[in-house]
């Protein structure tokens, strides 16, 4: 039998792959695109359809003559990259540069890489799917012409190197919208109040006042919680209505890239970038002591919650082998997607559920294994029984003897686990998630709920009470704006909004990152000026291009054109007209544009007299002399601030400035003297026999910041987390680091791993 040649995206797919193919198979790597819009120039015919000029990616050419040998030498050529829109253009453009009279070029595609789906996709090849090619085609123009046509403007008015994208800039408008809420919010004092009560049982237990005469309790001063306080002290309580009802609480879905990236922040800290790159080992393979090499889990981009019969069934053994016949539901769970999804893909799951998360562990990573934990464990637990617990409602009566007929109602509530069917699996083992979870639902951010509240005694209809305790206790509260977006809660959104796909959401936010564009604050979002000038300019000048609604349309508008329902020219070219209008009228007023942007100071010029303005730089903002180009004077923006130490090179005072790093000192005498230090965090170095301190530095290639002593290359301590001047309450370490979780930053002990609230 003549040899084929198998193209795939990457090397360890393609290792993964030559292990299931016989010999009669060459699997190579085309790592990646070959082909794509060149960057020097726009690349998109507008005169002649948007005909795009796709040309060679630079450094592929050594790539590609090995990949042209190889196919001389066989008969046929199956392309086989992921089965997604990126894949198929992939497997068109290879088609292209490989076509050939001599063979047959077919596409296989498969959901995961196991040894049955590979062989049971090359029994059944097919083609290239053309009207994937185009939906991926129309969205590479359309953003090509947002980014390449926007960004000169933002050049002129702001400064070089800022950028748009038809959907980085949606995502960061939502940023935006939700700062603004939070500044515009303004919060309203309440209170609660709890009673500590004490019945038949002699077991102490709270509840929460709900009604004041008949009316809604709502206490909105100290002064009426004083009031109500007094009259509770002295009121008598007896039980009105004893509810008991038993609760299910059904499983949730398998994972879609969505729901993937947001339980891997959640839970695990984990990037969108992050969790799709390990996922992407995952799904490609990794050598199993054992096993070989074994593709772990289905592909992991896909909105889709559909599992294959098969899958389902495997599952259902297992549970039943594992936990008994109690946790299989009594009609297997089956799942409905949201929107448009692509129901021809399935959910992420493991391929195999028998390589349960313990028996792999010595052969993964770190990261590996925690995120498999993860996808194995949400799959088990979606074909489980639901979990059942009894819940408890009390309403008590308080009777003020002082006004006679009129009383208070409080309630108290209860439950407990009956059984806890999927629970023993996903979720029903680790309260604090349960507990995030819940806190997460009333930011709009969770799914989950508390897996188990107090616990209340036997009580019946008409018992007498009596306070216990603390008595009646009222709390002040004040009403809380809403969050600012995590990770998971951006990724929450843009998918319930429709903005990108499974594939895009990780890319979103690393853009938004790289362009400065957001800052993280104790894990969330926030706009930086540099951002909020950018939506300032683009929202007012293209509101309808930059709209989510609008947005979310062209998304729909590619699913068309993928499913035949639409031509891609004719969808770019709807786009093409009236972004072309509104962008050439928001060029005409550039020069008006960039002069609003310009702030006043109050300071003049130390060299002119003349104004100094606010303008905008390649690292940020700074002071200008509005006698430009007469005179040429600039200063930091923030100006700088006197020490009280003396630089040791020319003993002039050294000053704090702001660089494109954040602070540093500087010699007052600069430029005649350059001399520049690291501000430090007020940590000395922890290691022995060192007496620097720990400053923070930024990484070369990656520009994230890490810390390190100023001794450095003296003393080589690293760390990527936040050092803290906080000695361990445990084991009396010296220092502790910081560490951002969704529900906000802690301090955990590098030594000990103990952890504490952060201050």
């Amino acid at each position: 039998m003549a040899k084929s040649l198998v193209i795939v995206e990457s090397p360890a797919k393609a290792k993964t792959i030559n292990k299931y193919l016989g010999r009669n198979f060459v699997v190579k790597a085309s790592m990646g695109h070959v082909k794509d819009l060149p960057k020097s120039k726009l690349g998109v015919d507008l005169e002649h359809g948007f005909e795009p000029d796709f040309i060679t990616i630079r450094g592929k050419s050594k790539v590609l003559k090995e990949l042209k040998d190889a196919a001389k030498k066989v008969d046929n050529i199956y392309l086989a990259p992921d089965p997604d829109r990126e894949g198929e253009a992939i497997a068109a453009h290879l088609a292209e540069l490989l076509a050939q009279d001599s063979h047959e070029v077919y596409r296989v595609t498969f959901n995961e890489i196991t040894k049955s789906a590979v062989q049971e996709a090359f029994k059944h090849p097919g083609h290239v799917d053309r009207n994937k090619v185009e939906a991926q085609q129309a969205r590479r123009i359309l953003d090509r012409l947002v980014g390449y046509l926007v960004s000169p403007f933002l050049w002129k008015v702001i400064t070089y190197g800022t950028s748009a994208g038809r959907v980085q800039t949606v995502a960061l408008r939502m940023i935006g919208e939700r700062e603004e809420e939070i500044a515009a919010f303004r919060s309203e004092e309440y209170w609660s109040i709890d009673v500590d009560l004490i019945g038949k049982a002699k077991a102490p237990f709270t509840a929460g006042l709900r009604e004041i005469d008949g009316v809604k309790a709502e206490i909105g001063n100290g002064e009426m919680a004083q009031s109500l306080r007094e009259r509770l002290e002295r009121s008598s309580y007896r039980v009105l209505d004893v509810e008991k009802k038993t609760r299910r609480r059904k499983p949730t879905a398998p994972f879609t890239t969505s729901t993937l990236q947001q339980d891997a922040s959640r839970r695990l800290g984990f990037s969108a970038k992050k969790t799709m790159m390990v996922a992407q080992q995952l799904y490609e393979g990794v050598e199993i002591e054992g096993e070989g090499l074994v593709g772990l889990i289905t592909y992991m981009r896909t909105d889709s919650v559909r599992v294959s019969q098969e899958a389902q069934t495997q599952a259902q053994e297992y549970v039943r082998s594992a936990h008994g016949a109690d946790y299989l539901p009594e009609t297997p769970n089956v799942y409905k997607s949201k929107g448009r999804a692509q129901e021809a893909h399935e959910a992420v799951r493991p391929t195999q559920i028998t390589l349960d998360p313990e028996r792999v562990k010595a052969s993964l990573t770190k990261d590996q294994a925690r995120l498999y934990d993860l996808v194995w464990k949400r799959f088990l637990a979606s074909q489980m029984s639901p979990a059942v617990m009894d819940q408890t409602s009390v309403d008590i009566e308080a009777a003020d003897p002082d006004a006679k007929g009129k009383s208070c109602l409080l309630r108290a509530t209860g439950s407990v686990l009956v059984f806890p069917g999927h629970l023993a699996v996903y979720g029903g083992d680790n309260k604090k998630v349960a507990s995030d979870a819940k806190n997460g639902e009333k930011n709009g951010e969770g799914n989950g709920e508390s897996i188990e509240d107090r616990l209340l005694p036997v009580l019946a209809k008409d018992e007498p009470l009596t306070l216990t305790g603390e008595r009646v206790r009222p709390e002040q509260h004040f009403t809380q704006p809403p969050p600012r977006y995590s990770e998971a809660s951006l990724v929450k959104a843009l998918e319930e909004e429709g903005i990108g796909r499974p594939s895009t959401y990780a890319t979103i936010i690393s853009t938004l990152d790289a362009r400065k564009y957001v800052e993280r604050n104790a894990g969330r979002f926030q706009p930086t000026e540099l951002g909020k000038t950018v939506l300032r300019v683009l929202v007012q000048g293209l509101p309808a291009i930059f709209e989510t609604k609008f947005t979310a349309r062209m998304e729909e508008e590619l699913d068309r054109i993928e499913s035949g329902e639409d031509k891609w020219a004719s969808v770019v070219d709807d786009f093409y007209g009236p972004f072309r209008s509104a962008l050439d009228a928001l060029d005409a007023k550039a020069d008006e544009i960039k002069k609003e942007l310009e702030e006043t100071t109050g300071k003049n010029c130390d060299k002119c007299g003349q104004p100094m303005i606010l303008k905008w730089g390649r690292n940020g903002r700074f002071l200008a002399c509005s006698g430009y180009p007469d005179c040429r004077n600039t200063a930091p923006a923030e100006g700088v601030t006197e020490t009280n130490e003396i630089c040791p090179e020319c003993s002039a005072k050294l000053v704090i400035k702001e660089g494109r790093f954040g602070r540093f000192l500087a010699c007052s005498s600069y430029p005649e003297c350059k001399y520049t230090k690291s501000i430090g965090l007020g940590v000395k170095c922890p290691k022995d026999g060192c007496q620097g301190e720990i400053v923070p530095r930024r990484a070369k290639k990656s520009g994230r910041t890490f810390y390190g002593c100023n001794n450095y290359p003296n003393c080589d301590f690293v760390t990527w987390d936040r050092p803290v001047d906080t000695p361990c309450e445990n084991c009396n370490n010296a220092y502790m680091i910081e560490k951002v979780r969704s529900a906000g930053a802690v301090l955990k002990c590098p030594a000990c791993g103990a952890e504490s609230a952060a201050a």
